[in-house]
């Protein structure tokens, strides 16, 4: 049986390693007005967003081991100060760190945190053409499921299936990967080690 103390201090020791990288976050003036409590939790929520760009709610409450209510208050906080900002995305809200990314990266970013899409457009990026059989064969999952989140995909700006499957703004696609493979999971962390090979760069 897990000890309360036990549970009270992984929520603290989570909240700490977050709480730094939020620190390099625009927070200062906020900062000086919350007690140091609710300035860690907002730090840690201000640098899991910053490294988890795209992540919905329930995962940043989930992953900071923080309560519903938490969660909810120390967000609407650092979204009225300008800190972080959101982006409804279907079921979901999403965070972002504000002023960061532009309309089409949020959107992507959104889709890079489902596995099934993130897993196609990772096989598309390796193999432009892939059929809608290679990308179920890849991903084991079926025919029609690759092809709802297809349409998903076009309707959101991030797929042309005009000649078969093409990811659009690829390079913009393939930069995020990269810069956030490690939260992605480890697929994105194996084509991030070997996305050099997928960029073509102007002479």
């Amino acid at each position: 049986m897990v000890e309360r103390s036990e549970v009270d201090e992984n929520k603290r020791a989570t909240l700490r390693r977050f709480a730094v990288l939020g620190a390099a976050t625009p927070l200062a003036s906020f900062r000086a007005e919350a007690d140091s409590g609710e300035s860690e939790a907002r730090d840690a929520i201000a640098g899991y967003v910053a490294t988890t760009p795209g992540a919905h709610f329930s995962k940043v409450r989930d992953d900071l081991k923080l309560g519903t209510g938490e969660a909810q208050h120390h967000l609407r906080q650092l979204l009225d100060a300008g800190v972080v900002e959101s982006r409804r995305d279907g079921d979901y809200r999403r965070f972002y760190p504000a002023e960061q990314f532009s309309s089409f990266e949020q959107v992507a970013l959104g889709y890079l945190r489902r596995e099934t899409p993130r897993g196609m457009l990772v096989e598309l990026l390796r193999d432009p053409s892939a059929t809608g059989s290679d990308l179920a064969d890849a991903l084991d999952v079926s025919r029609p499921t690759v092809s709802k989140y297809a349409a998903d995909l076009e309707d959101a700006g991030l797929l042309d299936r005009e000649e078969g499957y093409a990811v659009q703004n690829p390079e913009t696609v393939i930069t995020l990967l990269v810069r956030y493979a490690d939260s992605f999971g480890e697929t994105a962390a194996e084509f991030a080690a070997e996305a050099d090979g997928f960029i073509s760069f102007d002479p």
